[in-house]
């Protein structure tokens, strides 16, 4: 039985790749982790067959090939990419966003590309060639949604309500765009503005958002975003979310809203309206879902039907 080292650091190529594992049953596995993926890992993982390691060159010693998310806080998936390369191993990166395709690979100004990219829908697929054409892009569907799916359908649905519950999901850009580029606000705006920009704007939407729920990002400080409730909760019923899982978030709202975060598209998973937040100035939302409505559109359409 092959063995196949595993190393990851973000939230988003944690969820897809231990979801992977969690459904490959002819591996066994060897985990290098960091940051979120570490909490994400034991909380996915109850079949697969992994134990851990905490140095990449016994990694490369003992396993077979290597998988790996990518990241934009950490250099450890490529460092590994690296050091499986050099010992002549095959290496596997799965991609779990559509955005910021070679940026993953970018260590300073050198792409450090895999022997294969994975990804798990049509959508990144075809990104993905667009961008890498000397890289073999292999699409293998994507686990972690699977299993979203599943819990949605377990999940009790509510009927039609008179009131929206609104789950707005939040993304560390500042800190992204700054480590990046050494500016904070690089693509034109920050979470802060994205967020003030659908508080303030939210009744072009619906004059029935009743609750706002605000999800940090796995990545951020649990109160990053409680100044919010001080400036704004006389006005609206807002919380703090995250301390139900996102499926059950998700499912608890009407309307899910955010700038391009996936679990954006999750929402979309969930059948629920979705809505990017990218105020004027900021660039436009890389998500390739049609599906996702823009919060710009909708403040012009109201306002030229009210002229």
């Amino acid at each position: 039985m092959q063995k196949v080292a595993v190393v990851c650091h973000d939230a988003g190529g944690a969820e897809v790749v231990s979801n992977w594992m969690e459904e490959s049953t002819s591996f066994k596995f060897m985990s290098l982790l960091a940051g979120p993926a570490l909490r994400i890992f034991t909380d996915n993982l109850r079949s697969a067959n992994c134990s851990n390691c905490d140095d990449l060159d016994n990694l490369v010693a003992e396993c077979d090939w290597l998988l790996c998310g990518t990241s934009w806080q950490s250099s450890i998936e490529l460092d590994a990419i690296k050091k499986f390369r050099s010992a002549n191993k095959k290496t596997v990166a799965f991609l779990d966003h559509w955005v910021n395709y070679e940026e993953r690979f970018e260590i300073g100004s050198k792409l450090v590309l895999p022997d294969e990219i994975w990804v798990g829908d049509h959508y990144a697929f075809q990104i993905a060639n667009e961008k890498f054409k000397t890289t073999p892009v292999i699409k293998v569907g994507n686990a972690y949604f699977n299993k979203i799916k599943n819990q949605f359908l377990d999940l009790s649905s509510k009927g039609p309500q008179d009131k929206i519950s609104c789950l707005y999901v939040c993304e560390p850009i500042k800190e992204h765009a700054f480590l990046k580029y050494g500016d904070a606000r690089y693509w034109g705006y920050t979470e802060e503005d994205a967020l003030e920009y659908f508080l303030t704007h939210r009744l072009y939407i619906s004059n029935h958002i009743e609750t706002v729920v605000i999800r940090p990002h796995p990545s951020e400080r649990s109160d990053k975003y409680n100044w919010v409730l001080e400036k704004y909760g006389d006005e609206i019923n807002l919380e703090i979310g995250g301390k139900l899982s996102i499926s059950e978030e998700i499912s608890n709202s009407v309307l899910v809203v955010g700038c391009e975060s996936m679990a954006m598209v999750l929402g979309l998973l969930a059948d629920k309206v979705v809505i990017s937040s990218i105020p004027p100035g900021g660039k436009c939302c890389s998500l390739p879902h049609k599906e996702i409505k823009s919060l710009q559109n909708v403040v012009r359409k109201n306002n030229a039907s009210a002229v």
